[in-house]
């Protein structure tokens, strides 16, 4: 099944679940905003968030500094997640500030960049893994212990790391992914992948990696030189 949906593209990657708060300036995206305001109620206020593969956020300038209509050229990636609209604000200028929840993850079929001011795309839905089995079970917790090992090196407080990690390894997948200081290529690698426990594998080794090479900065000695020396300019 697909269907034809508004496409903001973002140098961030996007999990279902996840808060994106965002701060709209461009015209071309304070039109989307006002399209999805003004929906009929109960009609799906969302629009797909997708990494930028190559290219920019922000559309060329015109030598009076407004952006060239149309948008950027960039050169989006294949997954992406739609973001549903939770609180708009109204700014004075007439921009917005926005805050939006990821839904539902799909694939782009076609980019259409001359329908709408914004890019429009025509999108499959990809699948979502419902219910758990003994693996992925296994998978998510044996994620839990590594991320707790892992948060304990970036975290000093305790109290932080104790926090309440969800039990559902669907939803625990989409939260490591997101929240774990991942690369972008990273985390749209584990965005594209169907199944659960193959996102939680995925994770496990990204998570020992990223462990292992925090360990080795803290183990590396600095000369005494360099601290008792001035500060380097920035």
């Amino acid at each position: 099944m697909t269907a034809r949906l508004p496409v903001f593209p973002l140098a961030t990657v996007l999990f279902p679940g996840l808060v994106l708060p965002l701060h709209i300036f461009e015209e071309r995206y304070r039109a989307l905003v006002r399209h999805l305001v003004g929906l009929p109620e109960g009609a799906p206020r969302e629009f797909g968030v997708v990494a930028i593969q190559a290219g920019w956020e922000v559309a060329p300038a015109e030598p009076n500094g407004r952006p060239v209509p149309g948008g950027a050229d960039v050169t989006l990636h294949e997954v992406g997640c739609t973001a549903e609209l939770r609180q708009v604000t109204e700014l004075a200028d007439g921009g917005f500030d926005i805050v939006t929840v990821g839904r539902r993850r799909f694939r782009i079929a076609d980019v259409d960049a001359d329908a709408e001011p914004y890019l429009t795309a025509e999108v499959e839905w990809l699948p979502e893994q419902t219910g758990t089995d003994e693996v992925t079970d296994l998978l998510a917790a044996r994620v839990i212990s590594v991320f707790r090992q892992y948060l304990g090196l970036i975290r000093p407080d305790p109290q932080e790391i104790s926090e309440q990690l969800p039990e559902d390894p669907t939803v625990l997948s989409h939260l490591v992914a997101a929240t774990a200081a991942l690369t972008v290529a990273d985390r749209q690698r584990l965005l594209a992948i169907d199944d659960t426990a193959g996102r939680l594998r995925a994770e496990l080794r990204l998570l020992n990696r990223e462990a292992a090479l925090l360990r080795q900065v803290r183990a590396v000695p600095v000369p005494l030189s360099e601290l008792a020396g001035p500060p380097a300019p920035n």
